[in-house]
């Protein structure tokens, strides 16, 4: 059995309702009931709840800086945009201002594995969903962002 500090979990994400509920339900045998836990905390999470852990999250395109755990993780599911050139950069830029003013968050990707052109054609997709679908693809992706970063916590990367 694994307890895991609420600085850990914090760390994949970044909801404190999220935190505490997942904190309440260890310790943990294995990552597959970390994992089970994890899920309905999210899907029970308030929208203020979901905008609270997407405040910790850094821009698509932005090299996340900081020495902490989170911020690392950050950098290395950003790194298929590191490479990007000014261009790509510049519109990622120019599309996460146009994503924030017009949901009023960050544009929140699972960016693992992807370059930044395949970022910024998702984020040009999404800018034409309505309020209340984007909502759902955001707390689609805050799941799959958390699930990958709770299998690192728990092999300890």
């Amino acid at each position: 059995m694994r307890e895991l500090s609420r600085e850990d979990l914090r760390s994949c994400c970044a909801s404190a309702r999220w935190v505490e509920e997942v904190a309440a339900r260890g310790p943990y045998r294995d990552l597959d009931g970390l994992r089970r836990a994890s899920g309905p905390a999210l899907a029970a999470l308030a929208w203020d709840d979901v905008l609270e852990a997407l405040a910790a999250h850094p821009r698509i395109g932005e090299r996340p800086g900081g020495a902490g755990r989170e911020a690392a993780w950050s950098r290395s599911e950003q790194s298929g945009a590191a490479d990007a050139g000014r261009g790509v950069l510049d519109a990622l830029r120019e599309g996460n201002a146009a994503y924030e003013s017009r949901f009023g968050h960050v544009y929140l990707v699972c960016a693992t594995g992807r370059d930044a052109d395949d970022l910024l054609a998702l984020l040009r997709g999404r800018l034409g969903n309505d309020e209340e679908t984007e909502r759902g693809v955001v707390r689609d992706e805050l799941s799959k962002i958390v699930a990958l970063r709770l299998a690192k916590l728990w092999e300890g990367r």
